[in-house]
Order: C-alpha cells, then structure tokens, then sequence
C-alpha cells in the first residue's frame, strides 16, 4: 500500500542548516532546550520541529510497517518553502530540499520515493528544478504550496511550472501552508480545522477560475485533505458560475466547477467515514489515494482501518491503495 501524503525532513539537512544556512538565508534557532524551529532571513519563524518530522529513518519504517502501509511519498512540509526568500536564496534553497529528501528516500529506496518542490515566485525556475529533480534526482511528482504569500495559484503566472508538470508526466500535490491565525481560529484548533482546508479550496477555486485546467487539460492535481471543502462547496461555485457577471469577477472557465471535480485526485485525510464515502461517490474511488499526513498532529494513523471503516471492499481498498498511485506516479 502506498501513502501519497507524508512528509519529513531529512535530520542531515537540519545539520547542514547549522553549518551553512546563511548560504540559503535559513538559520536553526533553539526555541527551548532541545526544541529547534527554522528563522528565515525575511522574518518567517516556523513551528517547532514536529519529532516525527525529524525522526530516524528506522522509526518511520517501523510505523509504516505497523500500519500496513509498504511505500510513503514524500513531500517537503510546505511552511519551509520559504516563498519569500529573494530568488537567487529561494532557488538554493529548493535544490538543497530536493536533493535533501531524495538522497534520504534514495538510500531506502524500497520504502520511500519523493516528491520536488519549486520557488513558485519564478515560475521559470521552478519548472527548471522540477525538470532538475525527476530527471536527475528521481522524483515522481512535484508538491506545491496553495498559496505564494498570500496570492492563490490561479492568479500567479505560473504556465511555465505547469507546462513542465505536463511535459514531464508528473502530478502536482496541493498542499496548504501555514496560515496567519485570524483573532477568530486562534482558539479550538480552528487553524488546522477551518484555514487548512480553506487554502485548498481558495487555491483550486482559483485555478478553476482562471482557466488554468482549461489550458492544461492533462495535468495532474492531487488535493490534499480530501480536497479541503471543495467537494461540499461545490453546488454553490456552480451557482455563482451560473449567476454571475463572470468577466466581471474574472471567471475564465471553460464550464461549471463542478466539471472539474472528476478529473481531480483526493487523498483520503478526512477522518470521518461518511465523509470518504461521500467523496467516493462524487468523484469516483478511481480518484482516490491513501494519504496520512504523517508527521504532523491531524494525521489519519491508520488509513487502512479507516477506508475498512468507510466501507470499501478489498479491491476498491486495492485500487485506492496500490493501483491508482502506480498509476498516478508511474511506479510501476
């Protein structure tokens, strides 16, 4: 079984971080003793490290193997992508990531594979590393964060990136990055609950919008959290389609959102059995894959159990969990 949704960071990058960070403008700080967190040159302090983001490979083997789960891609956690870096340090500081986290999966290769990240803010460069990282690094797709300070995809001029996405035949994994709380979801865990999905939904929303979809009609998009709340949303995007001045608000989308949904992949984080099942049947268990968000506090840490929960036969679990991702990532 494979998970399309894990993430890590190689305990060798944290050291060579120590020693040259300031080539990248990412220092290790000590928040508390023994408790380190990344600082970027521009201002952005990250969370302290999560121990399962920075454990020793054999740990997260041991987990995988607990769970039944034989192979995890993974992807960098989006809050170190660092978007506001200058471009010269931005661009270091993807090549130093990928190589990273692909020298690590590549010494567990039966185990691991990888996802490349990119600096979005230059779209050119981006899709050149991504070239960079499946043709000389072996990785299997790209991760994307769903917004760029503060701007959604669909509204950056981001073509190039895409059209590199396609031409090399890898899918894209949208994943959310770390929101400014609100004075409203500071309290009751509201970040991770409502501002995380929310950023995928903006993000998609947005590249529905702008027509990106229609002028790549070959990319692959991997939504993470089951899609954040876009398969809920959904009749009132079609609505407002339907019922708006759409040059005026500047819809460029070919047809209704709710078209788009099916060509779309989902993983399977929603932690909830009516939800999956749902999802299911709205975009088809053909576009679904196993994801934990391992690592991190929200994480689903039996994915297997809770597609058994959800009701999936053994061979809908099959394709969700082996026949859908070979096929997605060209694994086999």
């Amino acid at each position: 079984m494979i998970d399309v949704h894990a993430h890590y960071m190689p305990p060798a990058l944290v050291e060579k971080l120590r020693r040259d960070g300031a080539r990248y403008g990412v220092s290790v700080i000590e928040t508390e003793p023994a408790c380190h967190a990344l600082q970027f040159a521009y201002g952005l302090r990250l969370r302290p490290f999560f121990a399962k983001l920075i454990e020793e490979p054999e740990r997260r083997i041991a987990s995988m193997d607990k769970t039944g789960i034989d192979r995890e891609i993974l992807s960098s956690w989006t809050d170190l992508h660092g978007h506001g870096l200058g471009v010269e340090q931005g661009t270091a500081w993807h090549r130093v990531l990928n190589e990273s986290l692909a020298a690590f999966a590549q010494r567990h290769a039966d185990r691991f594979s990888v996802l490349a990240s990119g600096y979005l803010p230059d779209a050119a460069r981006a899709a050149r590393e991504l070239e960079f990282a499946v043709t000389q690094l072996g990785a299997v797709g790209a991760v994307a964060a769903t917004n760029v300070e503060g701007m959604n995809l669909g509204e950056l001029a981001l073509d190039e990136y895409w059209t590199a996405a396609v031409e090399l035949a890898v899918p894209v994994f949208l994943h959310p990055v770390q929101p400014t709380p609100t004075p409203r979801t500071r309290r009751f865990a509201m970040t991770q609950v409502v501002q995380y999905t929310t950023d995928t939904t903006l993000c998609v929303g947005s590249l529905i919008g702008a027509g990106v979809l229609d002028r790549f009609p070959r990319l692959q998009l991997i939504l993470s959290h089951g899609g954040g709340t876009l398969p809920w949303v959904i009749g009132r995007f079609d609505v407002m389609f339907e019922r708006s001045d759409r040059a005026a608000i500047g819809i460029a989308a070919a047809s209704a959102p709710s078209a788009y949904l099916g060509r779309l992949h989902y993983d399977t984080i929603l932690h909830d059995a009516q939800a999956l099942r749902y999802l299911a049947g709205r975009v088809g268990v053909d576009r679904l894959v196993i994801g934990s968000d391992d690592s991190f506090p929200p994480a689903d840490h039996d994915p297997l159990a809770s597609l058994r929960a959800a009701g999936f036969s053994a061979d809908e679990i099959r394709r969700i969990g082996e026949a859908n991702p070979r096929r997605l990532f060209r694994l086999d």
